[in-house]
């Protein structure tokens, strides 16, 4: 059985953020700074998030927070699910080896649940990966980031206008077939080929609370989240949304 979390909150506070497959916090630090308080889960113990964080199968807990009627505290749920082989899954798809293993993709039984909710929500996922509407692509170009990091986002019970995605200014540093490539942005992910060093790495995505590799390379820089957060709280989207 799936325990909730006592979630107390003063009147008149922020409205409140599901943070899903949270991993250390990427997308919650960016949602604060747009004006959300934040609740994070997670299979896997993530002492670097900044923000009140449950650990949990993500998936039983959002099914928890429906069944008994708590889910309706929270304004708005983001979702990250890994789908990808080779990533951690969560408990069920891939229980006795953490990495690796058959590839599941957690986006279906995610979007399910999440329109069971009857919130509005966001599914985050890279290119290439599992099949989501593209309903906003977001580029650390539009945001002035030493990243380029392209995230794919479906938007669901709201809509936004896609913002232009602006001429990338060169390539990503490292190396390529044997050949290094200088510019303006960094490789975030892996540890080879002139990949950035972690303080090279934080300053990229704008994310200071974790010098973890991995959790740095599984983040979306937390720019990303503040853009969407900021354009679902204007109080036209709010009106609309309750």
């Amino acid at each position: 059985m799936t325990h909730l979390l006592p979630i107390r909150r003063e009147h008149g506070a922020r409205p409140l953020l599901l943070d899903l497959f949270c991993c250390a916090g990427g997308a919650a630090m960016g949602y604060r700074r747009a004006g959300l308080d934040i609740v994070g889960v997670d299979i896997r113990p993530r002492p670097n998030y900044p923000f009140t964080f449950v650990q949990a199968d993500a998936l039983e807990y959002l099914a928890a927070l429906i069944a008994s009627g708590e889910i309706k505290r929270f304004a708005f749920v983001h979702s990250s699910p890994p789908c990808q082989a080779g990533c951690a899954l969560t408990v069920g798809t891939n229980r006795s080896k953490g990495w690796g293993g058959t590839h599941v993709d957690l986006v279906p039984p995610t979007r399910e649940l999440l329109d069971a909710s009857g919130l509005p929500y966001v599914i985050e996922q890279p290119n290439g990966r599992a099949e989501i509407r593209k309903d906003l692509t977001l580029c650390g170009e539009m945001f002035s980031l030493g990243v380029l990091r392209h995230r794919n986002f479906e938007l669901g019970r709201w809509s936004v206008t896609r913002p232009a995605h602006p001429k990338h200014r060169g390539r990503v540093r490292g190396w390529r077939h044997g050949e290094f490539f200088d510019g303006p942005y960094v490789a975030a992910y892996g540890a080879g080929g002139g990949k950035p060093s972690v303080p090279e790495l934080q300053i990229a995505m704008g994310i200071t609370w974790t010098d973890v590799r991995e959790e740095l390379t599984e983040a979306i820089p937390p720019a990303y989240s503040q853009w969407i957060g900021t354009q679902f709280l204007t109080p036209a989207r709010l009106e609309v949304a309750a």
